[in-house]
């Protein structure tokens, strides 16, 4: 079943949120991205993957603006990045780093006051920015007295000032708990549902695998693979997992009887069997099970992950 996502775009906006056409930066002979064609639809959030080295940050700073590519061109909401008019697109983006510097002897309200300044935004949005995030009983505490977790999360409220079209976030649950996280990512969600356009980059790739809408995974500058996650599984023909907990002496027959499908192996656990089977075999291997009746005790299909998905495609 697919779903429809609306989204409320700028006035006169039209095209994609992010273009890379041929997009390439070089160090010397070293080729940190090399030759780079994408695209993130308004609206969307996107996320850019790939181990260490493999270009995503150089990549994520041209976006930015902050490093000049050595051949190709990116846009941001139809506007190069090296142009004259970047300039005004550049104060509908935001922007949290890996690594958050700010002052420690400012609290965190007179933080996002610096930065409303430094964006040209109204001050008075600091303060439900700060809501936002969840700081409003340390809005006057400075920032020495702040865990890592606190700046992270008023990182991100800086990042949402002036009401970006654009935010890019790297590494942006760097320090936060499990209900930090979720909360984080309920307002990703939200931004999206208004049109704001999201990509992130994260190490933590189970974080991402259900709150994204498509991903790249990069590997030696390039793209190696872009989609959905499902999108990715059909590219890879991954195989399923299927965990069976069966009755005591059901377990090896059981085996023999799914010997005989083509494609299909398993292997014997204490509880019954884990069988890996071709995607295009589940309903055949289900078929099969079906006669076990009463003595199929569990079942649990595990679709590849998206870890496994990266370790496919980049390795």
């Amino acid at each position: 079943m697919t779903s429809t996502i609306l989204v409320n775009k700028p006035p006169g906006a039209e095209g994609p949120a992010i273009q890379a056409r041929g997009v390439a930066r070089h160090y010397g002979a070293l080729r940190a991205v090399d030759g780079v064609d994408l695209s993130v639809e308004r609206g969307e959030i996107f996320g850019l993957i790939g181990r260490n080295g493999a270009g995503k940050s150089t990549l994520f700073k041209m976006m930015l603006g902050l490093i000049q590519p050595s051949a190709g061109e990116i846009l941001i909401d139809g506007t190069s990045v090296q142009g004259s008019d970047f300039r005004t697109v550049r104060r509908h983006i935001g922007y949290l780093p890996e690594n958050v510097v700010l002052y420690d002897n400012l609290s965190g309200l007179e933080t996002l006051r610096f930065f409303a300044r430094l964006k040209g935004a109204p001050s008075s949005q600091c303060e439900p920015t700060l809501a936002r995030v969840g700081l409003t009983h340390a809005g006057n505490r400075p920032l020495r007295e702040y865990s890592k977790g606190m700046r992270q999360r008023l990182g991100f409220a800086q990042a949402l000032l002036g009401a970006p079209r654009v935010l890019f976030l790297d590494e942006p649950s760097n320090g936060l708990d499990p209900q930090a996280i979720r909360d984080f990512y309920a307002t990703l969600h939200g931004l999206r549902d208004t049109g704001v356009t999201i990509i992130i980059t994260s190490h933590i790739l189970a974080e991402l695998q259900e709150r994204v809408d498509r991903l790249a995974i990069m590997s030696a500058g390039k793209i190696q693979a872009l989609g959905s996650v499902q999108e990715l599984r059909d590219q890879m023909h991954m195989p399923l997992t299927l965990e069976l907990r069966l009755e005591p002496g059901d377990a090896v027959a059981t085996q023999q009887a799914l010997q005989q499908l083509a494609g299909v192996s398993s292997v014997l656990t204490g509880e019954g069997l884990r069988v890996s089977c071709p995607r295009g075999s589940k309903m055949l291997v289900l078929g099969a099970l079906a006669a076990l009746g009463s003595r199929l005790l569990d079942l649990n299909i595990r679709e590849p992950s998206l870890e496994d998905l990266f370790f496919g495609f980049s390795d």
